[in-house]
């Protein structure tokens, strides 16, 4: 699948300066392709930081591709977990069947890059974004778009708006199942029939398929867990084959799969090789999964059943904060320089890994909270003396999807695991 090279090429023109965040003072000024062929240092960078980690990001998507191939499904890795297209393209480039947005905006900066297929996981009712969309797909019609209806209200309101402001090609739409106590989706199978033919006698909208999103419905391995998802995934496969009659092309079946990759495989590849009556042999299995190519040493670590060292060899974390003691006021307590605006707490709190080229962390070391600009790092049974002020702690993070966000360009160094890390790539996002 597409993507404009020479656009995203284009961002290693991009100025450095006091407005990219702990970026040195030394590096202003210059263009990210500059700064780069001075073989940077990650202690070059002030603290607080953000960094991933090239090492483990090729892993982890060699891995996903090879996984998600071998069982029989396409990926669209879900885009707004890191809104960073040079990461899109590298996903792509390892044979993505397209990228997966949350929002008619986010889709509007994956095409401004050139992005060929994209599949929204929402409905699409905002009036501008639809006619955006109406508007591409007649410019292009090479362009590829899907979105999410759950309602016969929602299909009338879009194709309304189709109607009156957007002249163009039919949208294509997948009907959201949901379930009890989840989230958006419609709740039982009768209603989302109701919403296939919906869109079967819509003006300007086409039935695509159907699609939905089994981590709503569960948040932990436990077999009742286990046992909720897997019951989602086969209502949403007899979904699909109760409208085979209803397609007019080819289909599309989309789950999530960042926490139960597995479950997804086992109960919808299959899907693949059903013979659909108005396009025999045509349908394709779509995973979403977001969080694979960072990963994370929290919630993701311990639900995939891909993450090592359960799996040989298994995804890892990409991803690090890296903060400065700034205060210790109490035998047991550090204080660093990061906080809220700079590191994910909303699946977890940082965990702290190692002291930079400093002695080990005493045991039971843990981050007990949050401020906006600092950690509390708590130190059972130390004294002042085991951590000093100045200090750089690695930590490891949780949730990659609330990490992004804080940063507008983000180091790549070569290894985390290096006692001196080189700067390699600077990924620039945009939320």
């Amino acid at each position: 699948m597409t993507i404009d090279n020479d656009v995203v090429d284009a961002l290693a023109a991009e100025l450095l300066g006091p407005h990219i965040k702990s970026a040195p003072p030394a590096a202003w000024g210059h263009t990210v392709r500059e700064y780069l062929t001075g073989t940077p240092q990650l202690t070059h960078w002030q603290t607080p930081l953000l960094t991933l980690d090239r090492a483990a990001l090729d892993a982890n998507r060699a891995l996903m591709a090879d996984w998600s191939s071998a069982g029989g499904v396409a990926l669209a890795p879900h885009g707004k977990t890191t809104m960073a297209p040079q990461l899109w393209r590298e996903q792509l480039r390892a044979g993505a069947w397209g990228i997966t947005l949350a929002t008619a905006w986010q889709a509007q900066l994956a095409r401004s890059f050139g992005v060929g297929r994209i599949l929204l996981a929402n409905a699409l009712v905002d009036p501008i974004g639809l006619a955006w969309v109406a508007e591409e797909s007649a410019r292009d019609e090479n362009f590829e778009f899907y979105c999410w209806a759950d309602s016969v209200a929602t299909v009338e309101l879009m194709d309304k708006i189709l109607r009156d402001t957007a002249p163009g090609p039919r949208v294509r739409v997948l009907v959201e199942l949901g379930g009890a106590h989840g989230r958006t989706g419609a709740r039982t199978r009768a209603e989302a029939l109701a919403v296939a033919h919906a869109l079967v006698g819509s003006e300007r909208l086409v039935l695509a398929g159907v699609g939905g999103y089994e981590g709503a419905l569960a948040h932990d391995r436990t077999p009742a867990a286990l046992t909720a998802v897997r019951d989602y995934l086969r209502e949403l496969a007899a979904l699909h084959r109760e409208l085979g009659e209803l397609y007019s092309g080819p289909a599309i079946v989309s789950a999530g799969g960042s926490a139960y990759p597995e479950l997804v495989v086992e109960e919808l590849a299959g899907l693949a090789s059903d013979q659909l009556p108005t396009a025999p042999g045509s349908t394709t299995v779509v995973l979403r999964s977001g969080a694979y190519l960072v990963h994370d040493d929290g919630f993701y670590a311990g639900i995939s059943p891909l993450s090592a060292p359960a799996a040989d060899p298994g995804l890892r974390s990409a991803m690090h904060g890296w903060a400065r003691v700034v205060s210790r006021p109490e035998p047991e307590l550090a204080l660093l320089d990061g906080g809220k605006r700079d590191f994910p707490f909303d699946e977890g709190l940082p965990t702290p890994q190692l002291v930079v080229g400093g002695s080990a962390l005493p045991s039971g070391a843990h981050v007990s909270a949050l401020n906006d600009q600092h950690t509390f790092l708590r130190l059972p049974g130390a004294t002042v003396a085991d951590l000093s002020v100045g200090s750089v702690v690695r930590l490891g993070l949780s949730h990659p999807c609330t990490a992004f966000d804080k940063w507008r360009l983000i180091p790549v160094i070569d290894s985390a695991e290096t006692a001196h890390p080189r700067v390699v790539d600077l990924i620039r996002t945009y939320f």
